[in-house]
């Protein structure tokens, strides 16, 4: 019986064969999501090797983080693009975990990142989670979570209005859209822990701003954030 499943579970992928989500070639025996090739080739930053990176930078007299990472580069038409859009918009939400997974394997290796008590995704408004049905950033932070043996505070931070998408927005209009639009229902549980604020992709910057702005009020809060990629 075992084997006549096999003959057609072969079948089924010779006519429908399983993508990976970043090149799109078909994925063959043991490979899940994203091949083999894909897994060690992609743009990855090293970041958590360089305490004063790129994404670091864009923070450095705004707020003040204990570290900051990006697991890859973004390339417009490039297959973090082709990753991150089948991750959004195709409803494959297991990705974020696996890459979630991936970061925290190089996370772990940071000092920095080893203190972390509560991740925090990017909260979603309610509409559009509606929308969407899962919000990306917190399946990513549920991946990183597995490996850093910290807590997932997923309900805390909450985006209480609307925004404006922020394709093709300025970075001083993308900050003016961001005021005064996240709120957090219970700081006190938060008070003198690290907290990794984490998000989908970096540009600006100012969507994470805005979110650790409002994190900072609380006393003794230390914040490090983490993203999927970063684009440059």
């Amino acid at each position: 019986m075992k084997l006549q499943q096999s003959y057609v579970a072969d079948f089924v992928s010779l006519l429908f064969p399983e993508l990976c989500a970043a090149c799109r070639e078909s994925l063959v025996a043991n490979e899940h999501l994203i091949c083999i090739d894909c897994r060690y080739n992609l743009p990855f930053t090293n970041f958590h090797l360089q305490a004063d990176n790129i994404v670091a930078q864009q923070f450095w007299g705004k707020i003040q983080l204990q570290g900051a990472y990006a697991l890859y580069y973004f390339s417009k038409g490039g297959k973090i693009q082709n990753l991150m859009h089948q991750f959004k918009y195709k409803g494959v939400k297991q990705i974020g975990n696996l890459l979630g997974n991936i970061a925290g394997d190089q996370l772990v290796k940071n000092k920095i990142f080893n203190s972390v008590d509560f991740i925090i995704p990017v909260p979603l408004h309610k509409k559009r989670m509606a929308q969407r049905g899962y919000n990306q950033s917190a399946c990513f932070a549920e991946g990183i979570a597995e490996k850093l043996n910290a807590k997932v505070e997923g309900n805390n931070l909450v985006r209480e209005t609307a925004t404006e998408t922020q394709t093709h927005k300025s970075r001083f209009a993308r900050f003016e859209n961001m005021q005064e639009v996240f709120t957090i229902k219970n700081p006190e549980k938060l008070i003198n822990k690290h907290v990794l604020l984490v998000d989908d992709v970096i540009t600006t910057g100012s969507t994470l701003e805005a979110c650790g702005a409002e994190l900072l009020k609380i006393k003794g809060l230390k914040l490090s954030i983490a993203t999927i990629a970063y684009a440059e």
